[in-house]
């Protein structure tokens, strides 16, 4: 009698089949990456390069003496300088006026953000706590505080009616009103502003910040200077609280002990038999956007090792096609998407790790070389590398060096072609910044929207304020879109690519 032979049941993984299998492609393809000593070699040379051009780019920056630096509340380094009429309130109290005229004084164009208001500050010093209700030619009432903050009032039109101001004070916690008749009042807002102190200084302020408009064309770059003085009239002043001083006083809150400051011309402040005051002066109540960004300046060679990011990513995929490879590798995985899923994560994640490496190193050595270079605190506070925007800055450029790789890697997936891909890509990427440098600005800033290149934003470190106008030049390190939002283009750009060549590998034959 024949004994019934029985077939072993076959092997069933514990895992889900899709993930052992997308387990077993990622190992395969760790392995060729590692085993392929050219990729090492150029991996190894990214880094390099990267770290070494940042420190050359910080080694050829420096900085001399300048003017003297305010900082704010926050640390930040800010503007604070105007024409101040004043007294001192201790404890509570109100201070109103009436805005009825905003000009310039020397005959240039007015700046949009002069300011003719009230104003509750902690002392004359400059830099201290205070919070200010204002008129502005082009922007309306506002709100303002301790520098970077700013809420908007009424629209109402300066030159057309009178703008009624009011500030109220009460502890530490001011509260604005803005009036066009002076009975019916609406409320800006309600502050805290600390460090005020039981005794502060109120009254009339008037701020006039110079402002350069810049042309640029193909035959070179011109620069119009504007604003830099103005006059506002006030009257209707009153104060209401206790004060110890019978009479306004008239300031120029811009000038060291030790000598005038950078605006050297006085102010002048006039009283009416009428009441009408007339203040006339310059400066600004605002944060500082002149100075240089040593965060953005710590990352030039983040733009020479994407190169090499966009070489790997390329020849990763291409070099299969070239020789034939990637027949195998579909004859043993036939669901190429989780090949291109596997290449994909594998390209990323090496290109990750490395940038991240490569500019922790560069940004760190690169600070220590602007610092010895006269970038110092105040004006250039000490970054740390665990707090943003350093590591906003370093994690940022990380991911942008992966993303290209990604993108240099899909269009390879494209166009099987390794010379095609990468030259696509240094399109996209790399010529865009070059081209922005050159480009008339709405161009250039358009390049730097709607192209990959947005990304490098996120290198960033400059915060730019609505309330504060500034010439956004590429050359400067100034992009238009935010540190995040640019490089959501790089993110979407990416995105794209990778879905085109998944339609691709899926429809085309190996």
């Amino acid at each position: 009698m024949t004994t019934p032979t029985r077939t072993p049941a076959p092997y069933r993984s514990a895992l889900h089949p899709a993930r052992a299998g997308f387990g077993r492609l990622l190992r395969a393809e760790w392995t060729k990456f590692w085993t392929v000593r050219a990729w090492l070699l150029v991996l190894a040379i990214a880094a390099v390069v990267t770290v070494v051009v940042c420190q050359l780019g910080a080694s050829g920056s420096s900085v001399g003496g300048g003017p003297v630096i305010s900082v704010g509340p926050g640390g930040e380094v800010v503007n604070d300088a105007f024409r101040f009429t004043h007294r001192p309130l201790t404890g509570d109290g109100v201070v109103t006026a009436r805005v009825t005229g905003l000009k310039s004084a020397d005959g240039r164009d007015l700046e949009p953000w002069a300011k003719a208001g009230i104003i509750v500050k902690s002392s004359l010093k400059q830099g201290s706590p205070y919070a200010a209700v204002m008129a502005t030619p082009a922007h309306g009432v506002r709100m303002q505080w301790n520098f970077t903050h700013d809420t908007a009032g009424p629209s109402s039109d300066l030159a057309k009616a009178p703008q009624w101001l009011r500030l109220k004070r009460l502890g530490e916690k001011l509260t604005g009103y803005a009036s066009v008749d002076g009975q019916n009042w609406t409320r800006l807002g309600e502050v805290g502003v600390g460090g005020l102190g039981e005794t502060v200084q109120v009254g009339l302020f008037l701020a006039a910040p110079a402002h350069q408009v810049v042309h640029r064309s193909f035959g070179g770059t011109s620069e119009v200077q504007g604003g830099g003085e103005a006059t506002g009239t006030f009257d209707h002043l009153t104060l209401q609280g206790t004060s110890t001083a019978p009479r306004w006083t008239a300031t120029d809150v811009d000038a060291p002990a030790d000598g005038p400051g950078p605006n050297s011309r006085p102010g002048t402040t006039t009283v009416s038999a009428t009441g009408t005051y007339t203040l006339t002066g310059h400066g600004d109540i605002a944060p500082e956007e002149n100075s240089p960004d040593i965060v953005q300046m710590s990352f030039q060679g983040v733009f020479v090792g994407l190169l090499f990011m966009v070489a790997l990513g390329t020849l990763f995929v291409t070099t299969e096609y070239k020789r034939g490879l990637i027949r195998t590798t579909f004859t043993a995985t036939p669901s190429r998407l989780k090949v291109l899923a596997a290449k994909t994560t594998v390209i990323a994640a090496i290109t990750f790790t490395t940038g991240l490496l490569a500019t922790a190193v560069g940004f760190t050595w690169a600070q220590k070389t602007l610092r010895s270079n006269g970038f110092k605190p105040p004006e250039f506070p000490d970054l740390s590398l665990l707090e943003n925007p350093s590591l906003r800055a370093v994690v940022g450029s990380a991911v942008l060096l992966s993303l290209v790789a990604v993108l240099a890697l899909s269009l390879g997936v494209v166009l099987r072609n390794s010379a095609g891909a990468i030259a696509t890509v240094v399109v996209l990427v790399i010529l865009p910044q070059i081209l922005s440098f050159a480009f008339p600005l709405p161009a250039a800033q358009w390049l730097l929207r709607a192209t990959p290149a947005a990304a490098f934003a996120i290198q960033q470190g400059m915060t730019y304020y609505p309330q504060v106008e500034h010439n956004c030049l590429p050359e400067s390190g100034c992009y238009p879109l935010s540190p995040y939002n640019g490089l959501a283009v790089l993110a979407a750009y990416t995105l794209a690519a990778l879905l085109l060549a998944a339609w691709t590998v899926r429809r085309r034959d190996a």
